[in-house]
C-alpha cells in the first residue's frame, strides 16, 4: 500500500511537470527546457478575448452604478475605487449615508466591485476589506470579504485557464516551475498549503491566481483554500475598519500583535500536514 502511494505521488509529479515544461532541442543540438505550450491560441487572440471579457464586466459595473441612488455631484466624485485611505474614507461616507435606506443596492455594489477588482487583479480590495468593517457587523463583513475573495480569485483562475496560459509560459515560466514543484510536494494537502500561502506574503495573490490552473490545482480546492486562507488577514483589516476615520494609511491596520496572530495561524494551517507526514513515515 505504501509503495502504491509513493508510485501515485511520482505519477502526479511527472504529469504536473509535463504540463508546464518539456525538453526541446536548440540549434546546436543541446537540450533546452521550455514551456510545453501546445495550441490554446496566440497571445494576441488571448489578449482580445481578455479585453472582451473585461469590457463585459465593466458594463455590468456600469449598470450597478446606474442603479445606485441619485447622488450629488460631490458624492459622485467620491464614488470611485479607493487608491488610498482618504479615498476609502470618502467612499465610506457616501455608502454609510445610503446603506440603511438602500441596503440591497449598497451591498450589491460592494459585492460586485470587490469581485471585479479580484477577478482582474486590480489594486484596491484591501481598502474595501477595511471599509466592510465600517459598514457592516463583523460576522457579515468577514463572510462577505471571504466570499468575494474566493469568487474573485476563482474567476481570475478561470480567466487564466481560458486565456492566461501564453502569459504564464512567456513571462512566468521559471517562477511557475518552482511553484509547481512545491505544489507537487503538497499535492495530498493542497488545501492546507493554499491556506498557508494566503495567510503569508510568500507569493503574491495575483501570481497564485493565474498560475494555479496551469499547474493543475483543482478549482474546488483553490476556492476553499482561498476562502479560508483570506479569513485571518481579513479579520485584521475588518477590525481596523471599525476605527476607519482614525487611520491615515492601510499599513496602520496591521499591528505587531496582529502579525503575531497571523504567524500563529499560518503555523496551525500546516501542522496537520507535518503530523500526517510523520505518521506516514512511521507506518512505512
Amino acid at each position: 500500500m505504501a509503495r502504491n502511494r509513493r508510485e501515485g505521488r511520482e505519477v502526479d509529479k511527472v504529469s504536473s511537470s509535463d504540463m508546464l515544461m518539456e525538453e526541446t532541442k536548440t540549434k546546436d543540438g543541446a537540450l533546452h527546457k521550455g514551456p510545453a505550450y501546445s495550441g490554446g491560441g496566440s497571445a494576441r487572440m488571448s489578449f482580445l478575448i481578455l479585453l472582451s471579457i473585461f469590457l463585459c464586466a465593466a458594463s455590468v459595473m456600469y449598470l450597478v452604478y446606474k442603479n445606485f441612488p441619485e447622488l450629488s455631484d460631490d458624492e459622485r466624485d467620491k464614488m470611485k475605487i479607493p487608491k488610498d485611505m482618504d479615498d476609502a474614507k470618502a467612499l465610506g461616507t457616501v455608502l454609510s449615508k445610503y446603506k440603511d435606506a438602500y441596503y440591497t443596492q449598497v451591498l450589491v455594489a460592494y459585492f460586485a466591485t470587490y469581485i471585479f477588482l479580484q477577478t482582474f487583479a486590480i489594486p484596491g480590495s484591501i481598502f474595501l476589506s477595511i471599509l466592510s468593517g465600517y459598514l457592516y457587523p463583523f460576522p457579515l463583513a468577514l463572510f462577505l470579504v471571504c466570499l468575494c475573495s474566493g469568487l474573485g480569485a476563482s474567476f481570475c483562475y478561470l480567466l487564466s485557464y481560458l486565456v492566461g496560459r501564453p502569459v504564464v509560459y512567456r513571462y512566468l515560466t521559471e517562477k511557475a516551475q518552482k511553484w509547481s514543484q512545491q505544489v507537487d510536494k503538497h499535492r495530498e494537502h493542497l488545501i492546507n498549503y493554499i491556506i498557508f500561502l494566503r495567510i503569508t506574503p510568500f507569493l503574491p495573490n495575483w501570481f497564485i491566481n493565474i498560475t494555479s490552473p496551469v499547474i493543475n490545482v483543482p478549482l474546488g480546492v483553490f476556492f476553499l483554500g482561498t476562502f479560508f486562507g483570506v479569513a485571518p488577514p481579513s479579520f485584521v483589516a475588518i477590525n481596523a475598519g471599525t476605527t476607519l476615520y482614525k487611520l491615515t494609511t492601510a499599513g496602520e491596520a496591521v499591528s505587531w500583535s496582529s502579525l503575531g496572530v497571523l504567524a500563529v495561524l499560518a503555523l496551525l494551517s500546516i501542522l496537520p500536514v507535518c503530523f500526517q507526514r510523520k505518521l506516514q513515515q512511521k507506518l512505512e
